[in-house]
């Protein structure tokens, strides 16, 4: 190879990785610009809302005096812009200060404590709706408008009307009242007597029925569409056995769509944890935001909003990582 040919062959290469990585650096921009935005949507939000930490904390008996002069020993009584921005600096360093009432502890050693277990729980629930959902929509595809497809159908349809404040406390009456196979609540650390599986089973379950509804039907909706596809009936002609172009080059072409889904679900997820999370007493990032929002605790009320956001984009850029893996079309237009 000549020199010349050796140097169009780094610059085309140095080209493509530049096409490569600019989409994911501008998705980083873009995430980044959505949770300044989140935060400032929380920010304001808390501000314009009636009461405020200082009231919560000075109790209902305090005079207006009093509570002034709490606002003021908190640094309520500055303007909230100069606030926003020194949240905002302190958040690029990963400092998101004290909680403002309770115990006042620091709030990083607050979400270090609560992330963990929620991130189990929205992990757990996402394999649990992901696996589940795209085995059902396979088979309602593959047996399209027969028996298996309408209760499949039926089933999803319902999963996506009922909303989890309805359904956690239904499974706990079948499953921990009548049945008794199953705590009612999460145990404190000390007092649980199985493996956190026993306790995390039913918020687990709750949590994945919606997306598992959604992802069964996206399945099915674009494994269908694959089966009508050229190369399917070529296939089908040429002998190709039916498992082996259910499972390889059907299975590869519909699931692209889905893992997008997926990365989505992944956020609703941690927003819908708050309200599982509250309920059964999980001691995770949901059940903290609940009461810092009760106790009108701004600091850790923006510090779990950006947390889960950062989540939510983090998943979603795996997810755009993962599908030219994948599908080698996606890998082509990027390079």
């Amino acid at each position: 190879m000549t020199e010349g040919a050796k140097t169009n062959s780094q610059i085309t290469a140095g080209g493509r990785f530049f096409r490569f990585v600019r989409p994911l650096v501008l998705r980083l921009l873009y995430g980044l610009v959505s949770l300044i935005f989140i935060s400032f949507i929380t920010f304001v939000a808390d501000e314009v809302a009636p009461g405020d930490a200082a009231t919560v904390r000075a109790g209902e008996k305090a005079t207006v005096a009093q509570i002034e002069l709490m606002r003021h020993e908190m640094g309520l009584d500055r303007p909230w812009p100069i606030r926003y921005v020194e949240f905002l600096g302190n958040a690029a360093k990963f400092d998101f200060g004290n909680s403002v009432v309770g115990t006042q502890q620091p709030i990083n050693k607050q979400l270090g404590q609560a992330l963990p277990i929620t991130m189990k729980i929205a992990l757990l629930a996402i394999l649990l709706a992901a696996i589940v959902g795209i085995f059902l929509g396979t088979v309602s595809a593959v047996y399209e408008n027969k028996l298996a497809d309408r209760g499949i159908l039926s089933l999803s349809t319902l999963g996506v009307t009922i909303p989890n404040y309805v359904l956690l406390p239904i499974l706990v009456y079948i499953f921990a009242l009548q049945l008794n196979q199953l705590p009612t609540s999460w145990a404190p650390d000390g007092q649980r007597i199985a493996p956190d599986i026993y306790y995390l089973l039913i918020p687990v379950v709750v949590l994945a029925l919606r997306p598992m509804a959604t992802l069964t039907r996206l399945m099915r909706a674009s494994m269908v569409d694959t089966l009508k596809q050229e190369f399917v009936r070529l296939s089908v002609a040429k002998g190709v056995p039916r498992w082996r172009l259910y499972s390889v080059h059907c299975f590869r072409n519909a699931i692209i769509p889905v893992l997008t889904a997926i990365g989505t679900s992944f956020g609703y997820l941690l927003t819908g944890s708050f309200v599982v999370e509250s309920a059964y007493l999980i001691p995770g990032i949901g059940k903290v935001a609940i009461e810092a929002i009760t106790q009108r605790d701004t600091p850790m009320i923006l510090a779990s909003t950006l947390v889960t956001g950062a989540l939510f984009v983090i998943v979603n850029l795996l997810v755009d990582l993962v599908l030219p893996l994948i599908d080698p079309r996606i890998r082509e237009s990027q390079v």
